[in-house]
């Protein structure tokens, strides 16, 4: 029904977002950070990670789970690395504050890592690659977050759902953004069919026993499946070893609760970028008449091309958010 959605302009969700994080004690650089990413998310046709997910970060600033107040610490044990502890705060706080160093070392060296622990959870990993695409530059980015899925024959949570995204500049389009959890699902996705009374298809989690379920409640007391059984289980513990392993962040296993409890779960990032034009100044090109190719005379998907057109939808005829959402954000 109508009155079960409301329509905002992205500068709109924008200044909701930034207001609603600011009122739950978070800092103006961090309430800003936070809030660009779901709106950006919910553009992008990403609800899942977009306002509802939002309202997650609005609880964890209230409860401590993210400091609001927390300033990143940045520093550089490398000519090309840049190491941040977030602190306990949100994950998009240190990303922002490294980003203009992280582009230009990409640019001057042909390579840069960002490595970061210590923080919540990163909400849509795409995000931080076509950001870097925006300036050319390739990129490889990893994160992780409390264990919520199993695999390698293990019946109990090991991995969080341990995304990889691939993102790369394509000349005069949308990039290409390669983005997907190790898990069957996102664990949001079983939330919201819990909240819905909807069953989980066949092959997504198991209870708390072990055992197979479609039930999403009790596949929330249980573990997620990994996409692709074992391949997919060692995806999530590259990626486990990328993000917490590297950067000293917490294993998932060890990782805390993000919608429980008053600590940061400890998460870690990983993101390599590339400037493929120091190799191939003609790199953005090439690829622009390869997707074209791809999927112009094989029909192929590329990824990244329905988010960048949600977005121009979003710019024209605003977002449609459901009023429950809009409301709590609000805090009415």
């Amino acid at each position: 029904m109508a009155n079960d959605t409301i329509r905002l302009s992205v500068d709109e969700a924008l200044a909701l977002c930034v207001k609603a994080a600011k009122a739950a004690g978070a800092r103006e650089e961090t309430a800003r950070a936070i809030a660009t990413a779901a709106v950006d998310a919910e553009a992008e046709g990403q609800p899942n990670v977009g306002l509802s997910h939002f309202i997650d970060y609005l609880d964890s600033l209230a409860a401590g789970r993210i400091d609001g107040q927390a300033l990143p610490v940045i520093s550089r044990p490398a000519p090309a690395i840049i190491l941040s502890d977030a602190c306990a705060g949100a994950a998009h706080t240190g990303f922002d504050q490294a980003f203009d160093d992280f582009v230009a070392t990409a640019k001057t060296l042909g390579l840069a890592l960002f490595s970061q622990r210590n923080a919540y959870t990163a909400g849509s990993l795409g995000y931080y690659g076509t950001r870097l695409a925006a300036h050319g530059l390739a990129s490889i980015a990893a994160t992780n977050g409390p264990a919520l899925i199993t695999g390698g024959g293990a019946t109990r949570p090991i991995y969080c759902t341990n995304p990889l995204a691939f993102v790369a500049p394509v000349a005069g389009g949308p990039p290409l953004i390669i983005d997907q959890s190790s898990s069957a699902t996102a664990f949001v996705s079983v939330r919201q069919a819990a909240a819905e009374g909807r069953s989980l298809p066949e092959g997504w989690a198991l209870d708390s026993t072990g055992r197979p379920t479609a039930d999403p409640a009790e596949a929330m007391k249980g573990a997620l499946l990994t996409f692709g059984g074992a391949r997919g289980a060692n995806i999530a513990l590259m990626v486990d070893v990328l993000a917490a392993g590297i950067s000293g962040a917490k294993w998932s296993i060890d990782a805390g609760s993000i919608t429980e409890g008053t600590a940061s779960p400890g998460s870690g990032l990983f993101v390599l970028a590339l400037a493929p034009a120091l190799i191939d100044p003609g790199f953005a090109e090439r690829m622009a008449a390869q997707v074209e190719r791809l999927g112009q005379e094989y029909g192929v998907h590329i990824p990244g091309a329905r988010k960048a057109e949600a977005r121009e939808r979003a710019a024209r005829d605003r977002i449609t958010v459901a009023r429950a959402v809009f409301e709590r954000i609000a805090g009415r």
